[in-house]
């Protein structure tokens, strides 16, 4: 049975003028209608699902950004900062460039974490959507490299020895660590080859990497459909013409919705670009602001902040072989998510007072480790790590074990949804 927007598709296309030759040729309609006007979302979206669109919103800025930061940035040893004061200086408009493109990096791993944490919320990795949280994390795996490659770029104080720090990292890996280290470095030190390879991965192969996983990402989106607060899948439940009964379409009414967020989103980003650009050296570190010199090291080396928590594990052991594993694992153990809860329903709203206990404590171990990587590795700092490490490991340790025991809630048959 044809859907109500077929009609009107073939009118167009059998129609005259360049809308019909366009979509002769093009299936423009077709993508409309199946996608965007044809693609049912639950009704009952709320505040934490801005978050996804404003993930594409700023990848539309790195990228454009990132296309004029490179008409004037010179990779190399001597020139890569002299060429980021020239933009800052010289450039016309440069320096707001420049500020787009540092703190997009932050904003980007802004909404990231709050993608990721809805899902964390109301079970957006369990069945039938692991491949959809797989290949979300995939994403996050190649946002942390890119942003890794990019901080190195500017060739600031902090940019040097932050990649001296994450570079020999891969040197505590048992029998290849020392080859591989040099591999990456191209050299046997931090220098103009580690330069070219990173600015060469940063510019062409993890975009063209993010890129993809981006669209896999939507596609398996597409495919599963959207979960909801509720965690009820609302295919499940179909009117007479086929249509999801809990389901409107995504456009126009979560286009219009999503505008309003973009919106605001733009506000408060522009505040930061216009007025704290640096946020107090959370997004631009004052070291970074001085030329790279092997002979000085700052006071203090510690990555941006979205790095953070995990620097924070990586310093909890003494052991830095064991450290660098802990640290591995801190990310890797998101990966297993969708096999570790073992609880009958998605939702926190169902959930039983273990679940939410569990990731109230998690919340707060993962900011207090995003602070203490902030800080010294010292006397009170690392003992607070060593203790928040625990309760961030064993939020996935302990997840089979409490899933499983907890008492739940019943879900509702339909959506829990108030019209506005």
């Amino acid at each position: 049975m044809a859907t109500p927007a077929a009609p009107a598709a073939n009118g167009v296309k059998n129609g005259k003028g360049f809308k019909a030759w366009l979509y002769k040729r093009l299936p423009v309609q077709e993508f409309v209608d199946n996608q965007i006007t044809g693609y049912y979302a639950p009704k009952n979206f709320n505040f934490w699902y801005f978050f996804g669109v404003l993930s594409l919103v700023v990848l539309a800025i790195q990228f454009l950004s990132g296309i004029f930061l490179t008409m004037f940035y010179k990779v190399g040893e001597a020139t890569a900062f002299d060429s980021v004061e020239f933009i800052m200086r010289e450039v016309e408009w440069g320096w707001l460039i420049r500020y787009l493109h540092s703190t997009g990096a932050s904003a980007f791993f802004v909404v990231v974490y709050l993608h990721m944490y809805r899902a964390l919320l109301y079970g957006s990795y369990k069945a039938p959507r692991e491949l959809l949280w797989l290949f979300g994390m995939a994403v996050y795996l190649a946002l942390m490299a890119e942003a890794f490659m990019g901080y190195v770029l500017p060739w600031g104080n902090m940019s040097f020895w932050g990649a001296q720090v994450i570079v020999n990292l891969f040197g505590t890996i048992p029998g290849i660590g020392p080859g591989l280290v040099e591999w990456i470095r191209g050299d046997y030190g931090i220098a103009d080859a580690t330069l070219n390879r990173f600015f060469a991965l940063h510019v062409v192969a993890i975009p063209l990497a993010l890129l993809l996983l981006v669209v896999l990402h939507l596609v398996a989106l597409r495919r599963t459909g959207s979960n909801n607060p509720d965690g009820i899948e609302i295919k499940e439940k179909l009117g007479p013409d086929g249509k999801p009964l809990d389901g409107i379409p995504f456009h126009p009414y979560y286009t219009v919705k999503d505008l309003v967020g973009v919106a605001v989103f733009f506000v408060l980003f522009s505040i930061v670009v216009f007025f704290v650009p640096t946020l107090g050296g959370l997004f631009l570190e004052s070291p970074n602001f001085e030329p790279a010199n092997p002979l000085s090291t700052p006071e203090h080396i510690a990555p941006v902040w979205y790095f953070t928590p995990y620097y924070a594990i990586l310093r909890a052991v003494p052991d830095q072989r064991l450290g660098a594993l802990l640290m591995f694992l801190s990310v890797a153990a998101y990966l297993f998510l969708p096999w570790l809860d073992r609880s009958p329903v998605k939702s926190i709203r169902y959930k039983g007072w273990m679940s939410k206990v569990a990731l109230g404590l998690f919340t707060v171990a993962f900011l207090v480790l995003m602070y203490l990587g902030l800080q010294p590795a010292e006397g009170v700092y690392v003992a607070l790590a060593r203790i928040f490490t625990v309760i961030y490991f064993l939020y996935f340790l302990l997840m089979p074990i409490y899933t499983r025991l907890e008492t739940v809630k019943p879900v509702p048959e339909r959506v829990t949804y108030h019209a506005h």
